[in-house]
């Protein structure tokens, strides 16, 4: 593993990094996906590494956000160099009729074939989930299929999967008021079983979770909300049931934030520390998934850096991608290990 990791930090120190602010520990590299593509405006990155190794990376793209001729685009890192995007989903219908699509979520199950969640319909509140597989690390992809009635599959966010090879989807409807629940898969997304919400929606109006691993069956979620602050709720029993859904310290514009696990125990959470606007983009990390340290700022500059994803890969690198000003789309390579951090008190960015 350490030599793995010693090659892979050395091909990185080769390639053109971009850093969209002063170097800082653990950052190593940031890069545009693209610089041109045959869409205006993208939105809601997704990442992962597939069965095989490399990455793939996709997003939603077309004139506008909701427009008609949306579609799921992805791109593959190959040789280090990111593949020309290609459209690999879109909302036409049986009749000709198209909708937009939406979030799509990249996941790799232990031992199955990749999947591609996303949604299809005319607003968040009338979506459809849809699935379609890859047997060959995201090169071509099966027919899509729609999922059952009231599984929407995972709504921003990657799934996780127990040791066990259920799959625990983070998911969240807009159609009564912002609501969050979780949807459970033991047969590779064949069937699926979901959770009631978890909130009521008037209180706390909360939508795409993203889940940590807290040890044994106990997890946590944490997420958007209209409430200017991530909200987080906890299970003892593996998402099966949920306590109650509290605000925490860190802020939140109405936007959404991912987080993930690492190896090593922390929680890595990715998100716009500020209550209003899309900028800065910052990323924290925690021993415990409530007391939150500074470790990044990943953008800083006006405009919109928003709906990031991140993941851990095997070589033990952090990956991070998120929507650059609705233009392009922005992959940066952290290293957990070198990162230095600062408390964050009361709320505070140090």
């Amino acid at each position: 593993m350490k030599t793995q990791r010693l090659h892979v930090l050395a091909l990185l120190s080769l390639l053109p990094s971009a850093l969209a602010v002063e170097p800082q520990p653990g950052f190593l590299k940031s890069e545009f996906i693209y610089e041109s593509a045959p869409f205006p405006s993208c939105h809601a990155t997704t990442i992962v590494e597939p069965t095989g190794g490399g990455l793939v990376a996709a997003w939603f793209g077309g004139a506008r956000e909701g427009a008609a001729d949306v579609g799921i685009w992805s791109s593959r890192a190959v040789g280090g160099k990111w593949t020309a995007p290609v459209e690999v989903a879109d909302g036409v219908q049986a009749d000709g009729t198209r909708f937009p699509c939406w979030n799509p979520v990249l996941f790799q199950p232990k031992g199955g074939a990749l999947m591609l969640f996303y949604k299809v319909g005319p607003s968040p509140s009338k979506w459809w989930g849809m699935l379609r597989n890859s047997t060959d690390g995201g090169r071509t992809w099966s027919d899509a299929r729609r999922l059952p009635d009231g599984i929407l599959g995972p709504i921003k966010n990657k799934p996780v999967q127990f040791a066990n090879g259920e799959v625990l989807s983070p998911t969240s409807t807009e159609d009564a008021g912002w609501r969050v629940h979780f949807e459970r898969s033991s047969d590779d997304g064949a069937t699926w079983t979901k959770t009631d919400a978890v909130n009521d929606g008037r209180s706390i109006g909360a939508i795409q979770p993203s889940i940590l691993f807290l040890g044994g069956e106990k997890l946590l979620a944490l997420g958007r909300t209209k409430q200017a602050h991530i909200f987080r709720i906890a299970s003892d029993d593996g998402g099966k049931s949920w306590g109650a859904m509290s605000l925490t310290e860190l802020p939140n514009p109405n936007s959404g934030i991912d987080a993930v696990t690492l190896s090593d125990g922390r929680h890595l959470l990715i998100y716009n520390h500020t209550a209003k606007g899309r900028t800065p983009l910052n990323l924290a990390v925690s021993r415990d998934g409530a007391k939150w340290e500074a470790a990044l700022v990943i953008e800083n500059e006006p405009g919109e850096y928003s709906y990031p994803a991140i993941i851990q890969t095997g070589d033990g690198l952090v990956h991070v991608t998120y929507t650059w000003k609705r233009q392009r789309v922005r992959h940066c390579v952290i290293d957990p290990a070198q990162l230095k951090t600062r408390p964050i008190e009361g709320g505070v960015w140090p």
